[in-house]
């Protein structure tokens, strides 16, 4: 249901895959990404994409959905991916983004699918944090600077030790920051376009923003789904 999910989703389903997703629970609509690519979005009625209720800091539900459909490919999206609020919820970062990793590579290990399967986790580029040095390359050494960062340290790090253990497929993929009209609202992209649009309409006034010495590199994340 996220950002990178949607595009996921509709590119895989554009190569005839059957592709299944795991949404959180929440008491208000939160697939607002994905409706188009129901059979029938009127309905919710499931066509290729089929969803199924699960969280990344519940193991039980893992290993339930993964063992029930058998997946070929599993790419691991999730994650409370906004770097100020992981200092606010750092706990709850490292539960879902750390261990949530772990869980899922546990899954797959309790499914007896680590031959079958190829895992895919979306790795950041705050891994390298307080940058070592410009630009950046997989030699680079990490040097996370928020409790997000640190968290997909460890995912990263589990990741590579599950290939190495277990020999089971599983990657990295080090993506810098990807925006399009699909990012949340509370990301400095959507929320700067936004706020000028409202200024333009006579809406607001003028708006805040935080650190602005923070220097990102910018992609669509259309682009970073393919790739």
């Amino acid at each position: 249901s996220s950002q990178d999910g949607s595009y996921l989703a509709e590119f895989l389903l554009e190569k005839g895959y059957e592709v299944h997703g795991i949404v959180r629970r929440s008491s208000s609509f939160n697939t607002g990404r994905i409706e188009h690519l129901y059979k029938n979005p009127q309905a919710h009625i499931e066509g290729n994409m089929k969803l199924h209720y699960g969280d990344l800091t519940d193991s039980t539900c893992l290993v339930k959905i993964i063992n029930e459909v058998k997946p070929s490919e599993i790419y691991n999206l999730g994650a409370q991916s906004h770097v100020k609020i992981s200092f606010d919820l750092a706990e709850y970062t490292a539960d879902v983004d750390g261990v949530g990793t772990l869980r899922l590579l546990d899954a797959i290990k309790t499914c007896g699918l680590i031959n079958s399967v190829k895992f895919y986790q979306a790795s950041t580029s705050e891994l390298f944090g307080k940058v070592q040095e410009i630009p950046q390359k997989e030699t680079t050494p990490f040097y996370p600077r928020s409790p997000y960062g640190a968290a997909k340290l460890y995912a990263y790090w589990i990741v590579v030790n599950f290939r190495e253990a277990y020999n089971l497929f599983a990657v990295n993929g080090i993506l810098f920051n990807h925006e399009s009209p699909r990012r949340g609202a509370n990301f400095v992209t959507r929320k700067i376009s936004r706020s000028v649009a409202k200024i333009h309409l006579g809406q607001l006034d003028c708006f805040s923003l935080g650190n602005l010495d923070a220097k990102r590199d910018w992609g669509h994340a259309r682009d970073y789904v393919e790739a």
